[in-house]
C-alpha cells in the first residue's frame, strides 16, 4: 500500500497528544516517532486521505508548535520495515 509521508517537528510533549488526534480520526492517517530526542515524527497518510490529513495538521498548528520539515537525510528508506522486522520483547510468542 502506498502512503504520503509528511515529516512534522514539535515538542516531545505534544507527541502523544498528536498520535491521540489521529486515532480519533481512524483511517486518516498513522503517526510514527521518527526522533524522540529531536521530536520528529511522520504522519503517513493514504493518498486519499492526505487532503483530510493536512487539515488536521492545519488546526492542531493553531494549537501547538508543528512544524513540517523535509525528510531527516540520515533516514533510510526502508526505517519502517526495519522497524518491523526488529525482534521486539514486548511481543507474545
Amino acid at each position: 500500500m502506498e502512503l504520503d509521508e509528511i515529516y512534522l517537528q514539535t515538542r516531545p510533549e505534544h507527541i502523544a497528544y498528536i498520535k491521540f488526534i489521529f486515532e480519533s480520526y481512524e483511517a486518516v492517517g498513522i503517526i510514527r516517532t521518527v526522533d524522540r530526542k529531536r521530536a520528529i515524527i511522520v504522519l503517513l497518510a493514504a493518498p486519499d486521505f492526505t487532503e483530510v490529513a493536512r487539515e488536521i495538521l492545519a488546526s492542531l498548528k493553531r494549537e501547538i508548535p508543528l512544524n513540517e520539515i523535509p525528510r531527516p537525510a540520515e533516514m533510510r528508506d526502508d526505517w519502517l520495515m526495519a522497524e518491523l522486522a526488529t525482534p521486539s520483547t514486548h511481543r507474545r510468542s
